[in-house]
């Protein structure tokens, strides 16, 4: 895995975070709300997940872009896997 999918996961791994502990403290601090505050918490939870997903597949299709590149680009060339010209 490249930095950019690693980057994409730890965003996503951090919002999911932030949102916990944000509903966390908030049904700490009004438990006359506790059940609703988590139902938004547990709501905005799925959002972050559903957008890193999208990001996460960019992310890794653009990985599989640059790893194709790589092989056509010497597979065009007529280059074994050594590196030495195929005859």
């Amino acid at each position: 895995m490249r930095r950019r999918l690693l980057t994409e996961i730890l965003h996503v791994v951090a919002g999911l975070v932030a949102a916990w502990a944000i509903g966390s403290l908030s049904a700490w601090a009004y438990p006359l709300g506790r059940r609703d505050i988590w139902l938004v918490t547990w709501v905005s939870m799925v959002v972050v997940a559903i957008l890193g997903i999208r990001q996460i597949q960019r992310a890794m299709a653009d990985e599989r872009a640059v790893a194709n590149h790589d092989v056509v680009r010497h597979g065009a060339a007529g280059l074994g896997a050594t590196g030495d010209v195929r005859e």
